[in-house]
């Protein structure tokens, strides 16, 4: 076990709270803790042939043609025929599956400040036209917003409440400041942006207003002599994150439709539940300066406010505010419809009919651009699709089916995942062994991902076999230089959720950029191919050494004799998680009996071990009918974890192990039934949880049993 300092504890923490968003959280990559580069691992022949199949140059031309049209979700059939087109040449049986869902379109928005001397500052709301990069100018372009933000308008002081937590919403109401019928400006970074809004308007805010702060952006700012983009790596000051304020940590998929697929015709639930009904408005740093700055001198200073991330990089004082008669005026109208989306969905059949590996990726982005999310992860699929090509041409067929999806609508709240695991959840529950997705396939040079515990080893060993952007390091070495070998809980923010709550094991992966690299400007008009090719991936190399990962695990869980799990690692990470509440309910003023949990953990563990001896058997044996058992548990056990009855009013979320937390959205809780109750000082809810958790834990171990 690796001696960690302090500052490395702190990387690695951040590291496990942010990868299962879409966008991770930038931090240094300097190497603290030095180990030897791990010899590249030798390929079997047919690995050989994937990995020789997997071209920069084609996967530039994939992104080339995804970066260049508008493809908003519901707004991109040509793209998802696009896509069924490429992987039924490469010899997929390919289809496109539609749902008909609710999402709203931008139609005009404004905002102004009124300052108390009458004077008016009026933001531009939209983001430069730049001539080096030319999709920023397509006429087509579209323009800033929240998906699923609510049409209204607003007039009124405003306040500064941070990250918009329910923390930070705490510590306004302790210092006094007045938040009922304000406006909320809001800072990008913490929660998922809906939960920002959520706790605004549950705490009697009338609009919100949310900003990318340059604190975000590591050591690369032009306060630090960086020029921005196009000339240089910093952030464009223009820059504007869009994105969805649903409330994902009660439920994603089409907000109409909870538990169910949406079809035409389909029966619509009342979506008031997980929809803001107060507007919001996304703005750049550079148009939220003036905001904040009126706030200077008024109500409590930012260093007094004393909270977590609260100050930010920005010229400001990061006051509360409110400052007398200097008012916000908002207004924000949207188009709701009902309309259709498409999944793009190939198949390749396996030997083993009830054992399957689906891979996915989604497609949909809310501009033309999308280079890195999603359109990396998706043109790296195209590439995955390909190299399994060359291996069908010569008569392979792999043991298990492997299934790729496309899925649209994901970045309103993972809609076309969701809406297709509700279809066929009768299905996967018979046949799927794991889901491995990729979002934004690389936005820099430094690999991570996050997994359900099973697929720990497997996801490290593979990356032994990829030389990294065409050095003489291994995947592996640069991935632990990156995150110390911390390997991320997974939460939510994106397609892998709905998996993980029927109880299919999981991995996402991608790459980022660390505190020293350009400046990756997420879900902005300037995430474009020009993007990608001079500052992102330059050569693509990133991208091709991630195609050639993602294929070769694709490959390795598709066609060994036995599902290349490890379960022990999952007992070894049940302690962890249970440590962790340990910690939890210590800091608390609570006591709970969690004596059930800790024997559940135990038998788990015993059962992990005979399972893994069994394994052993069936190889050294050469034994089918004993593989089959050993591969059909594994399969299987994760389905115990999973709770009918979901999480306290949430019951979408079914996995007792992890899920999102209730106020991050992003980040997991692990026991998250326990954890979430010990929190919100609920100790008979607590205490039901703790009995459900180690009924669960008790079921997964007797399906491990031998």
């Amino acid at each position: 076990m690796w001696c960690c300092s302090s500052k490395v504890q702190t990387l690695i923490a951040l590291f496990l709270v942010y990868t299962s968003a879409c966008v991770h959280e930038r931090f240094s990559h300097s190497p603290l803790i030095k180990k030897e580069d791990t010899p590249l691992s030798p390929l079997s022949p047919e690995e050989t042939i994937l990995v020789d199949s997997i071209s920069n140059t084609t996967i530039s031309q994939w992104s080339y043609y995804y970066t260049h049209g508008a493809h908003l979700a519901g707004r991109n059939l040509s793209m998802a025929e696009w896509t069924a087109d490429r992987w039924r040449e490469n010899g997929w049986n390919t289809s496109i599956v539609s749902y008909y869902v609710y999402l709203n379109y931008p139609v005009n928005k404004s905002l102004s400040l009124t300052y108390s001397n009458g004077s008016i500052y009026q933001p531009s709301l939209e983001e430069a036209v730049l001539s080096e990069d030319e999709t920023t100018s397509y006429p087509n372009r579209i323009p800033t917003f929240h998906g699923y933000s609510a049409s209204g308008s607003a007039d009124a002081e405003f306040v500064y409440v941070g990250r918009g937590q329910q923390v930070d919403f705490d510590r306004l109401v302790e210092l006094g400041v007045p938040l009922e019928g304000k406006i909320a400006i809001a800072k990008y970074g913490g929660p998922f942006r809906g939960l920002k809004v959520k706790n605004a308007e549950e705490n009697g805010m009338i609009g919100v207003i949310i900003f990318t702060d340059t604190a975000e952006d590591g050591n690369i700012t032009e306060a630090n002599g960086y020029a921005p983009y196009p000339d240089g790596p910093a952030r464009n000051p223009s820059s504007v994150q869009r994105g969805s304020v649903q409330f994902l940590s009660t439920y994603p998929g089409d907000p109409t439709t909870p538990g169910y697929p949406s079809k035409e015709g389909s029966p619509r639930a009342d979506y008031s539940q997980v929809v803001p009904r107060v507007p919001s408005i996304p703005i750049s740093y550079v148009n939220a300066i003036p905001i904040l700055a009126a706030l200077d001198g008024h109500g409590t200073t930012g260093v007094e406010v004393n909270r977590t991330s609260w100050i930010g990089a920005l010229n400001v004082s990061y006051s509360t505010g409110p400052a007398p008669n200097t008012t916000i005026s908002m207004s924000n109208l949207m188009e709701d419809t009902v309309t259709p989306i498409w999944n793009t969905i190939g198949i390749i059949n396996g030997t083993i009919g009830d054992e399957t590996i689906v891979i996915g990726n989604h497609r949909d982005a809310w501009i033309i651009g999308g280079a890195a999310d999603p359109n990396s992860g998706t043109a790296i699929v195209v590439e995955l699709s390909k190299a399994f090509g060359g291996l069908l041409s010569q008569g392979w067929r792999p043991r298990r089916n492997i299934v790729l999806g496309s899925w649209d609508g994901e970045e309103y709240g993972l809609l076309g995942s969701t809406e297709w695991v509700e279809e066929y959840v009768p299905w996967l529950t018979e046949t799927a062994v794991s889901y491995l997705n990729i979002d934004v396939g690389t936005s820099g040079p430094w690999p991570y991902f996050s997994a359900s515990p099973e697929l720990h080893t497997i996801a490290a060993d593979v990356m032994k076999k990829v030389s990294w952007m065409e050095t003489n390091r291994t995947m592996y070495d640069i991935w632990f230089e990156y995150t110390q070998g911390s390997i991320g809980v997974l939460g939510s923010g994106s397609d892998f959720t709905a998996f993980l709550h029927k109880g299919i094991g999981c991995l996402d992966v991608g790459a980022g950029g660390s505190s020293t690299d350009p400046v990756y400007h997420y879900h902005s008009n300037f995430d474009s191919y020009h993007w990608m090719s001079t500052f992102g991936d330059p050569g693509f190399l990133a991208h091709k050494s991630m195609a050639q990962y993602l294929t070769l695990l694709a490959y390795n869980l598709a066609d060994q004799d036995v599902i290349q799990f490890d379960l022990p690692n999952y007992g070894t990470q049940l302690d962890k998680y249970y440590e962790d509440l340990l910690s939890t309910i210590n800091s608390s003023s609570q006591t709970l009996d969690t004596s059930t949990l800790r024997s559940a953990i135990d038998e788990f563990k015993a059962g992990a071990a005979e399972v893994q001896d069994l394994e052993n058997q069936a190889v050294a044996t050469n034994n089918s009918d004993l593989i089959t058992l050993v591969n059909h548990k594994y399969r299987d056990f994760q389905r115990g974890f999973v709770s009918q009855g979901g999480l306290p009013n949430r019951e979408f979320y079914q996995h007792l192990i992890f899920a999102p937390g209730l106020d991050t959205g992003y980040a997991a809780t692990t026991y998250p039934g326990i954890t979430e109750a010990v929190e919100a000082g609920n100790a008979s809810l607590a205490a039901r949880f703790v009995q459900k958790t180690a009924d669960a834990i008790l079921v997964a171990a007797n399906i491990i049993k031998t």
